[in-house]
């Protein structure tokens, strides 16, 4: 299911833990399936149980706990925008509505074209920079004015390319 490259950066993961306990590497393995798929399939969950020697159930319930996994399908693009209370209070709402108009999708949707999935998060850590997004949970954006959310989306546009 995986390829040799995501298998040989499950290895690297499990060796930083002794034999018995290669299930701590658990987080770290899905997000590198989730880094080579899009998103955590159950069949996903399966694979790196069988590989971690842990009931499926176990995996399935990190997947479940945490927001940062995909539970489904995205766009190529994910972002998630902050809508906790400091970038609440300082435009984080109006970023994610106007991020959904201007895509035309609503809160948790994904473009047509399968290149944007937009959803709000919880707190990211940088209130002070509010709103403040996370760019398929690896880039920071910060001060995320419409300006700034029309020159993001340009940029993705293009990258996608």
């Amino acid at each position: 299911m995986f390829s040799e490259a995501t298998l040989a950066r499950f290895a690297r993961e499990v060796a930083k833990y002794p034999a018995e306990q290669k299930q701590s590497a658990v987080m770290a393995c899905l997000s590198i399936a989730q880094q080579e798929l899009g998103w955590v399939s159950p069949e996903a969950e399966q694979a790196i149980a069988d590989y971690l020697g842990m009931p499926p159930i176990a995996v399935h319930e990190v997947t479940t706990f945490y927001n940062m996994y995909n539970q489904q399908p995205v766009g190529k693009f994910k972002l998630n925008v902050c809508t906790n209370l400091p970038c609440q209070l300082r435009n984080g709402q109006k970023a994610l509505e106007y991020l959904c108009q201007k895509l035309g999708i609503e809160d948790g949707g994904t473009t047509a074209d399968g290149l944007f999935t937009v959803q709000k998060c919880e707190c990211l850590g940088a209130c002070a920079d509010a709103p403040v997004m996370l760019v398929n949970d690896r880039q920071m954006v910060s001060y995320m004015s419409n300006d700034r959310l029309d020159a993001l989306v340009s940029t993705l546009q293009s990258a996608a390319k």
